[in-house]
């Protein structure tokens, strides 16, 4: 069969129409006939090759939603007509410490989906049957997409950091990542307090379940609430003063971050010392979680915020997303 996509042919191309013929189907593989696909920011840094690792012609998409239509000869849990779900990573050796332990996204040999393999821009999608993973029939395809990178990289660390009901949690950043996160944490039963040097976005952080929103701007409001919270999550992309967020913290807080911060991290190793405080990184999840994120996600209504354009119009979706106009994740409608 020959596959109809989207590809960037080059670094910081806009995406032009590709076909390819994926390779023979393998024993564990399935294909999957795309619905949707979220943009992500990280299938931006792919297309310009920021990272400098992009292999070109390049598919981008990994928050993809979408139906089985064939599947390989090993394949037992997956069967044609299920809908399934593949984030960031579609592949694994399955064999080491952190694939042996439900840790497959620090596998050595990790398949990134769409870089060095076709990703979700696309009608169709071949994938490892054990990164497609069934969607739960509370969640719409068009709001479950995001969830697959966006939601499981909030939700993970709030799991591995065992995050309990009587911890007060703070979200910096209330975008793509960030809106979610407050859902997450709220769903967790915990007190949450939102940061965002964006005032205008104070009454949909509350809605998304902040119960306190602060504009990180503000001096006075930041020192005010020094030493109340127990855990942050940073979802920013530019670099803050990180210095005031350990301040924010309690004794065993932790600043967690998430989204890709440029720069290096400014803080007085004192403020960390003295109240055994504690600065992490984590991105996506394993398979166990990422299953547990989707079911936690439909039980708690979880919906991740989307504006819908059609696959043929990438090229203006992907605008929304570089000039940061998108409320707050944008998803492709194949």
């Amino acid at each position: 069969m020959n596959i109809n996509s989207f590809a960037a042919q080059k670094p910081k191309s806009e995406l032009t129409p590709f076909i390819y013929a994926p390779d023979s189907l393998k024993a564990h593989e399935v294909i999957v006939k795309i619905t949707h696909c979220g943009i992500c920011h990280s299938d931006i840094h792919l297309i310009d090759n920021d990272w400098m690792v992009s292999k070109y012609p390049l598919v981008p998409g990994h928050e993809i939603v979408g139906l089985v239509t064939d599947t390989g000869s090993d394949v037992k849990h997956l069967k044609a007509g299920d809908r399934v779900g593949i984030g960031w990573q579609s592949g694994s050796c399955h064999n080491c410490d952190y694939c042996n332990t439900g840790q497959e996204n620090l596998c050595k040999q990790g398949q990134p989906t769409c870089n060095g393999h076709y990703g979700g821009f696309a009608e169709y999608v071949v994938t490892d049957s054990k990164f497609a993973f069934p969607i739960p029939e509370e969640l719409e395809s068009v709001n479950a997409a995001p969830l697959l990178c966006a939601g499981i990289t909030v939700y993970s660390p709030m799991r591995i950091y065992g995050i309990e009901p009587h911890h007060k949690v703070g979200v910096v950043g209330i975008g793509g990542l960030g809106h979610i996160a407050l859902q997450f944490a709220k769903a967790f039963g915990c007190e949450v307090t939102a940061f965002s040097s964006s005032p205008n976005k104070k009454e949909e952080a509350l809605s998304f379940g902040a119960k306190y929103f602060v504009n990180s701007t503000d001096t006075k409001a930041m020192q005010s609430i020094f030493g109340t919270l127990d855990y942050i999550i940073t979802t920013a992309t530019a670099p803050l003063d990180w210095a005031s967020y350990i301040k924010v913290l309690r004794p065993n807080g932790r600043l967690n971050f998430v989204g890709g911060t440029v720069g290096n991290l400014n803080i007085p190793v004192s403020l960390i010392l003295g109240h055994q405080k504690s600065v992490s990184g984590s991105a996506i999840g394993g398979r166990p979680m990422m299953t547990d994120m989707l079911r936690f996600a439909a039980r708690h209504n979880v919906i991740a915020k989307t504006e819908v354009m059609p696959l043929k119009e990438v090229n203006t979706a992907l605008a929304k997303v570089r000039d940061n106009k998108a409320r707050y994740r944008m998803v492709l409608e194949v």
